[in-house]
């Protein structure tokens, strides 16, 4: 493929702007809202995390591909972004323990995805002009068409996504003699979530998007947790009442990330949509109940009203971005609850906040 000539390929944004690249396999076209992602490693984690369902990802890392791909390094059953926007695209790959190249990957899973494009100046055209909705496509002697289609794709403001990539039948992960029970709602799940769970000697069953407080209690669980996963929190009508009435009944309850939104949306505090959301693995948190730094996986493109969560007489900010004082974590006061905006899982990214699923096995005890 190397080779061979590739077809000229763009990226059209929808207030108009083009940058232009080329394709990196198929032809193709491909919509979604453009987001950029800061990490230098685990490019195939970013790909398969169900969070980033409905964006067109760039990668600030020059090289993309560079080291293949491993059947272990996935975090669901397949690519989740819309499409790919990279600078230089490796069609070779040099690991001893790949399974493949990552051309092969995008071609299993139907992956349309372009290189060749400035990609410093495309993440510094988004970081000021914000977030907005995007094609990339190989028909570039038709702009106008691509401009009308362009216009028709919601906006990510009010976009319930949760259901797109949430398991349709619950299914368990773990040892089922394990000496805790965790029910959990996939919003979005991540596996390497379950993996730390079952590591602490946890048993997860995992439920759909929707799922409602009998169906996840029917199980007697010890303790519940709440997904990360991509869209508006908003309308998660049903995890919100899911929220509540957990929360009612003070049983522990763990949120990350989308799971974070809808405990703060449950206790009457407002999200919304950032003008650049968070995407790498060098995000600096500060604990504020211990005073210090974490250096966190992050991936959100809407945060927790700050001035409503530190009104809130229930509530407690536990931790903040260090970049731009958002809220990057709550607890309840009287409740046994907790959430935080970030990746205590990473994958990709640092260990940092691992501490955060111990806390939560020490709610269950």
């Amino acid at each position: 493929m190397r080779y061979k000539s590739r077809k000229k390929a763009i990226l059209l944004l929808a207030d108009g702007t083009i940058f232009y690249g080329k394709a990196i396999g198929k032809e193709g076209t491909a919509f979604g809202e453009v987001c950029f992602n800061t990490g230098m490693t685990g490019y195939q984690e970013v790909f398969t995390d169900p969070s980033y369902y409905g964006q067109l990802m760039v990668t600030t890392n020059a090289h993309i591909g560079n080291y293949g791909v491993n059947d272990n390094e996935v975090e669901s059953d397949g690519i989740k972004i819309a499409g790919l926007i990279c600078k230089n695209f490796s069609y070779d790959y040099s690991r001893d323990d790949s399974n493949g190249s990552l051309e092969d990957f995008f071609e299993t899973h139907n992956l349309f995805a372009i290189s060749d494009v400035d990609t410093r100046a495309l993440v510094s055209y988004i970081r000021e002009n914000g977030a907005m909705n995007a094609v990339i496509s190989t028909k570039t002697e038709d702009i106008d068409a691509l401009k009308q289609q362009l216009s028709e794709v919601p906006l990510m403001e009010g976009l319930e996504l949760a259901s797109k990539v949430s398991t349709k039948e619950p299914y368990y992960f773990g040892n089922e003699n394990a000496t805790y029970k965790i029910a959990a709602l996939d919003i979005g799940i991540k596996k390497n979530i379950l993996r730390n769970f079952a590591k602490r000697d946890a048993y997860i069953k995992v439920f759909p998007y929707n799922a409602t407080f009998e169906e996840l209690s029917a199980w007697n669980p010890d303790g519940y947790f709440l997904s990360n996963g991509p869209g508006d929190p908003e309308p998660l009508a049903e995890a919100q009442t899911l929220a509540k009435t957990i929360i009612e009944k003070n049983h522990p309850l763990f949120g990350i990330c989308l799971g974070h939104q809808v405990i703060a949306l449950a206790n009457g505090v407002s999200t919304y949509k950032m003008h650049n959301g968070h995407r790498g693995i060098n995000h600096p948190v500060k604990n504020l109940k211990t005073g210090k730094g974490e250096i966190t996986s992050q991936n959100h493109g809407f945060a927790v009203n700050r001035d409503e969560a530190e009104a809130n007489p229930e509530l407690e900010i536990s931790h903040v971005h260090l970049n731009d004082h958002t809220v990057a974590g709550i607890a309840m006061k009287n409740k046994k609850c907790f959430s935080v905006q970030y990746h205590p899982e990473a994958s990709p990214g640092p260990h940092d906040s691992s501490y955060l699923f111990d806390q939560f096995i020490d709610l269950l005890k």
